[in-house]
């Protein structure tokens, strides 16, 4: 099956146009209606009173190339098909509609159908009278040997500093030469741990890189690196990119653009742009542009770096302002700022203490809990991710260490369930942990403030079931646990066992849970399951009666 989202395969960069033109937020794209098989995308304010830029080539690259048409950058876009090189008809077309007296230059990437398709619209426009001009980027350093290096993401900024000089007013044969200067001024080199699968294909593509694995150099179109690099460490990977660039770039000031393939979360990319931060580029960066997709290969799990070694005039080219869909801004590169702030501690000042009843209590729950491990965790995972047994007996566990150690201050209810509301928040992980946490936590500040132990057990019911969300019949432990409370404050220890386990056994009854993980169960699977959480209640009431 397709990895991609589209209606018809054959439409599916048409309407992907379609889309790009409806939603520029400048309002400044057009299609020109010529023919469904021409994909021209353009400045709609155009006047052709300056030179005009423009690029192109296969789709699947998005923003490039339409996505870098707009006042400041390219005043035309010509898209091919998905990875194919647009015709000689489309460019011609995308010339004459565009070219004024002031001439055309062309910015093409170094892949053959592109050369030939652009070169020959060239020489055609030409016959009608216009002056076309072309820069052919090849900024892939992959391969050093190479005679014919390819163009990849490096070619968005060479769409820039051509588009500021054309934008400027400058003559063809100026926008031409400065451009022609970017050119030789970008290196490129790029990774993937995972190449790009192709819309329509049938099925998934099946990745040729080995797991934990990536490929230097590979291309825009997932063709295969130059190299394998047998590791995922970021710091590793940014450094081998790092070395042949900056050994292009000698010394020199840089700008450096990190494009993201496609395929890269913004997570990993935030992290890769720091490791560049930090790396043996980090006194020569003058600006980053990016993280972002700039040249993408469609899913491609790889970024590439892109080094332009700056000038007066490139740096004036690249932080003008522009109207498109793709360019990223150029942002001055400094070290992270930091900010001196004390800690808040929100740790519980407590004086251990002892009271031979409380111990008791305290003793019989833990055990129960820490008992109870394997019968919750087989309930949950009939309802959930078989982890309540697990999650409550590691938060027994530690109470009970504390207990051992003598660390409880059990003669002082407020600091106990404090303390015990601390401790579980640190161990229990998860929302359990938290909702036990700010039951106890509240519930302690309740007797604090003057409470006796069962109000303030309600209150800090009240809490957990405001910050929770959960309430009565939704399927969790509140189902055993409120019924017990209210028994216990009306009436006694016995009355709340009982009121417990009645609650306990009323949720297998449920047909739906209205919060937790059971919530994503459907009605079948929950039916005569009884909820793990109500049954740790249950039980652990029913062990306290016992003391």
């Amino acid at each position: 099956m397709s990895k991609f989202f589209f209606n018809d395969r054959k439409q599916l960069v048409n309407d992907a146009i379609e889309g790009l033109i409806i939603s520029a937020p400048h309002a400044n794209l057009v299609r020109f209606d010529i023919d469904p098989a021409i994909r021209i995308v353009a400045r709609g304010d155009w006047d052709k009173g300056r030179v005009a830029v423009i690029s192109g080539g296969g789709s699947g690259h998005e923003p490039a190339h339409a996505g870098f048409v707009g006042k400041g950058m390219l005043t035309a876009a010509v898209c091919g098909d998905v990875f194919a090189s647009p015709s000689v008809d489309a460019v011609l077309n995308a010339i004459v509609a565009v070219t004024g007296d002031r001439g055309c230059l062309l910015i093409v990437k170094n892949y053959t159908g592109d050369r030939l398709n652009f070169g020959l619209a060239a020489e055609k426009a030409k016959r009608h009278g216009l002056k076309v001009e072309m820069v052919i980027v090849a900024d892939d350093i992959a391969l050093p040997d190479n005679k014919q290096p390819r163009g990849i993401a490096g070619t968005a900024l060479v769409h820039k500093i051509a588009g500021y000089a054309a934008e400027q007013g400058k003559s063809l044969g100026e926008v031409r030469a400065i451009a022609q200067q970017a050119s030789d001024s970008v290196w490129s080199l790029g990774l993937a741990m995972e190449s790009c699968n192709l819309p329509g294909s049938g099925e998934e593509e099946e990745n040729r890189i080995q797991r934990g694995k990536v490929e230097l150099g590979l291309g825009i179109h997932g063709e295969p690196g130059a190299s394998i690099v047998d590791t995922h460490n970021s710091k590793t990977l940014i450094d081998t990119l790092v070395e042949p660039l900056k050994a292009k770039a000698g010394n020199d000031r840089v700008a450096v653009l990190i494009n993201n393939l496609g395929g890269v979360s913004a997570l990993e990319m935030a992290l890769l742009t720091k490791e560049l931060a930090h790396s043996a580029l980090k006194d020569q960066i003058a600006y980053l542009i990016g993280p972002a997709p700039l040249v993408s290969s469609l899913d491609m799990k790889g970024f590439s770096l892109s080094l332009l070694r700056l000038n007066d005039e490139f740096e004036r080219a690249l932080n003008a302002d522009v109207e498109t869909v793709g360019w990223q801004k150029p942002v001055a590169f400094a070290p992270v700022r930091t900010v001196k702030h004390n800690a808040i501690n929100t740790g519980i000042e407590t004086q251990p203490s002892d009271n031979p009843e409380v111990r008791a209590i305290v003793n019989a729950a833990t055990e129960t809990l820490i008992s109870l491990e394997n019968r919750l965790n087989a309930l949950d995972a009939k309802v959930g991710d078989g982890d309540t047994g697990s999650t409550f007996a590691e938060g027994a566990r530690d109470i009970a260490q504390q207990l051992e150690q003598g660390k409880l201050p059990l003669d002082n209810s407020a600091q106990l369930f404090q303390l015990i509301g601390e401790r579980l928040a640190t161990v229990m992980g998860g929302s359990s942990g938290v909702l036990m946490s700010i039951f106890f936590t509240a519930a302690g500040q309740a007797i604090h403030d003057g409470a006796n132990i069962a109000d303030a057990l309600l209150k800090g019911l009240k809490q957990m079931k405001h910050y929770g969300g959960a309430d009565l019949g939704d399927r969790t432990l509140i189902d055993a646990l409120q019924p017990a409370l209210e028994a216990l404050q009306s009436q006694d220890l016995s009355a709340a066992v009982a009121a417990a386990q009645e609650g306990a056994e009323s949720t297998a009854k449920m047909e739906k849970a209205g919060a937790g993980r059971s919530s994503y169960v459907n009605s079948d699977s929950l039916t005569g399951v009884t909820d793990p959480g109500a049954v740790a209640v249950a039980e652990v009431f029913a062990a306290l009666v016992k003391v």
